[in-house]
């Protein structure tokens, strides 16, 4: 029995139809399993979406409590001397001297200025060293006065000598500090002393 040209034609198209439908059953269990990996995968993003909503709903309150941060801050830094350079800084820091003083009668002429220092890793300090004489009421209400100051300022030596003792007069040579920005602290160079 010899089988035609149609007839073979038929039996190949018959065969590969065959191994088509057993690769297919035999790799059906490969196409539950990408849909179960595209359900995890869609699971998954689910998940991830949960959890960027909850941080998502988090930031307002964040946002909340940093902008009170900064309120605080800002409140705080209130009595920083601002200024466009130390040197400024220190001749608003002398100003604040001499306008205390004359409000007590006392005449603080002159004045020194100390170095700029560093103080911590956001300020900086500047100092004004003056000299001069008044009675003991004037001195304690110059530095009573100092404290009700809107500026971050603080004594850093007060030192008292007794000029005229029929008087009652004092020598006094005081050195205040006060609070600047870090800005404007020079950067130091070389090896440092301490």
């Amino acid at each position: 029995m010899k089988l035609e040209k149609r007839e073979r034609m038929l039996l190949l198209v018959a065969g590969v139809l065959a191994v088509l439908v057993v690769l297919r059953l035999g790799l059906g269990s490969s196409g539950p399993a990408i849909a179960e990996a595209s359900v995890d995968s869609v699971e998954m993003a689910e998940k991830k979406l949960v959890k960027l909503r909850q941080f998502a709903a988090t930031v307002p309150g964040k946002e909340a409590v940093l902008n009170q941060a900064k309120a605080q801050l800002a409140a705080k830094e209130v009595g920083i001397i601002q200024a466009e350079t130390a040197q400024q800084a220190q001749a608003q820091l002398l100003q604040v001297i001499r306008a205390l003083g004359k409000t007590e009668g006392i005449d603080a002429r002159g004045g020194e200025f100390g170095p700029v220092k560093p103080l911590g890793a956001d300020y900086g300090e500047v100092s004004v060293s003056v000299a001069f004489d008044c009675r003991i009421e004037q001195l304690v209400n110059f530095l009573a006065d100092l404290t009700s100051e809107k500026a971050l300022l603080a004594t850093s030596d007060v030192r008292i000598n007794s000029t005229n003792t029929k008087e009652k007069t004092l020598g006094v040579r005081l050195s205040l500090s006060g609070v600047i920005p870090r800005k404007l602290v020079p950067e130091q160079k070389g090896p440092s002393l301490f």
